[in-house]
């Protein structure tokens, strides 16, 4: 597989299931149900397919947070609602969101989403939780729906993968970021605090780098530090190799001509501001 096939599925289809992040429907059904404010709502929604996890497995499983921003909405949470109820409020927000904000004429909708779900299939799920989680989901009955829960077990799996890649590097999640801004794809001020580090957090991050020869003292990328954020998104793209291979290239073609021009207008909209914390591009 050519890995950058892999990237253009990502790239393709991550606006699509971001959408949920960035639009007012999924935080108003979150408060409908007594969570209180937003981050609870996020973090229930992303994990609520795994259960009512606690601080710990939920920091463990999203990897980039800090836990202490994890530890003040979960487990307090979960005494409010039900992962249940978390599930079903968030799915009918979200298919709320991509009906008001997805273009007219959506006659591609329904081919659109059985290829994902082609592609979602694939998966494998070894040392993927939430992926794993999201693939149990039963489909909706409707277009949007079952294209926005394919959308998000594919970029979950892909999510797992990354995180699979970083571990073995060597990377926690706070080096993981530090090392990604260093690309410039994404600023400090936009993920420090959204993921919730402190700035003494940041420092012991970038002396820890430093130490190891991967930033040098102003933050950027040293040599072993750029081979390094290559490794580890070619690993990326390698782990996320079997949705691929079941679509093929021909199919892989499919998706984007279909899912790219819906990705775009979402972002040329303003549905999904670019650039933004999580790194979701314009196709």
């Amino acid at each position: 597989m050519d890995p950058t096939s892999a990237r253009r599925l990502w790239r393709s289809v991550e606006p699509l299931h971001a959408a949920v992040y960035f639009t007012p429907e999924p935080a108003q059904a979150a408060r409908a149900l007594g969570l209180p404010g937003w981050w609870a709502g996020y973090l229930t929604g992303r994990v609520a397919p795994l259960g009512p996890l606690d601080a710990p497995a939920a920091t463990a499983v999203l990897y980039g947070f800090a836990p202490g921003r994890v530890a003040r909405a979960l487990p307090g949470a979960w005494a409010h609602t039900s992962p249940g109820d978390v599930l079903a409020a968030r799915l009918d927000a979200v298919r709320a969101v991509l009906e008001r904000a997805l273009p007219p004429g959506r006659d591609g909708l329904e081919r659109l989403a059985s290829l994902l779900e082609t592609a979602a299939g694939a998966c494998r799920f070894d040392g993927r939780p939430l992926a794993a989680g999201w693939s149990g989901v039963p489909a909706p009955p409707d277009p949007v729906g079952r294209l926005w829960l394919a959308a998000t077990v594919l970029r979950e799996h892909r999510g797992d993968g990354h995180v699979i890649a970083s571990v073995h590097a060597g990377l926690r999640g706070l080096d993981a970021i530090l090392t990604h801004v260093a690309t410039g794809a994404i600023t400090r001020e936009s993920i420090q605090i959204n993921r919730g580090w402190s700035d003494e957090e940041w420092r012991e991050s970038h002396d820890g780098l430093t130490a190891r020869g991967l930033l040098d003292r102003a933050g950027r990328l040293t040599g072993s530090g750029e081979r390094l954020r290559r490794e580890i998104e070619d690993a990326t793209d390698r782990l996320a190799a079997d949705p691929v291979t079941a679509l093929g290239e021909s199919g892989l073609k499919e998706v984007v001509a279909l899912a790219a021009p819906l990705g775009r207008h979402l972002v040329d909209t303003g549905v999904v501001p670019v650039p933004n914390p999580i790194g979701a591009p314009r196709p």
